[in-house]
């Protein structure tokens, strides 16, 4: 899952981004108004954090707004200092999904990604599943046939993001904006042995093959 932190303050901003990192999210984290609105327009990200007080042109709740106005879907977490009603009705009327008065616990920011995350169409319940597989976000348990599965983190994430887009053919740039740090050098290849790392484990021991190649289009699950 790819996350965009738009934050002006860096030590939060560099903060957010290790952590939210440690828990195998790609993160992407911007430090003004503008150049935040640019990448939510821009590029494919599966929820943003979005600061309120904002240098640039715009603050948080215009930037939400724009962001929406310009075709952007992901959920919003707004970060903020002003927690009075008034200030969560605006911040929830321009756009954002929820709302989270700093300071705030990190667990508890984990804990609303994950619940917006959940949310339809991405999910109808808090576990994915594909047949036989099944894959549980909170928990971080992978099974198959009943048969619990050893994940590593970049494995995990892999998995993830082929589970929620199950059907559909995924090419290895978009793999590698949603499950990579956008700001890393990852090569096409790395994409290649990390899917057959994820097919050793979920595939090989069992009698039908779930990860399909699509020469020259990407990847397929289901």
């Amino acid at each position: 899952m790819r996350i965009l932190v738009i934050e002006d303050e860096q030590k939060i901003a560099a903060a957010l981004k290790r952590g939210l990192e440690l828990k195998g999210y790609a993160v992407d984290a911007v430090h003004d108004a503008d150049t935040g609105l640019s990448h939510a327009l821009d590029s494919d990200y599966d929820i943003i954090l979005l600061d309120r007080m904002l240098p640039g042109s715009m603050d948080g709740v215009e930037l939400a707004r724009r962001a929406r106005a310009g075709g952007q879907s992901a959920p919003i977490i707004m970060l903020t200092a002003r927690g009075s009603v008034s200030d969560k009705v605006e911040g929830l009327a321009g756009g954002a999904d929820d709302y989270l008065v700093k300071p705030f616990s990190f667990d508890e920011l984990v804990a609303r990604i994950q619940a917006l995350l959940r949310r339809p169409p991405l999910v109808s319940t808090e576990a994915l599943t594909c047949q036989d597989l099944s894959l549980n976000p909170s928990t971080f348990v992978v099974a198959r046939a009943g048969q619990t599965i050893d994940l590593s983190q970049k494995e995990f994430a892999l998995l993830e993001y082929l589970m929620r887009n199950q059907g559909r053919v995924v090419s290895k740039d978009t793999i590698i904006a949603h499950v990579w740090d956008g700001d890393s050098l990852i090569l096409p290849n790395t994409v290649e042995v990390y899917v057959g790392y994820l097919r050793a484990k979920i595939d090989k021991p069992f009698k039908k093959a779930l990860l399909k190649t699509k020469r020259g289009f990407g990847y397929i699950l289901g």
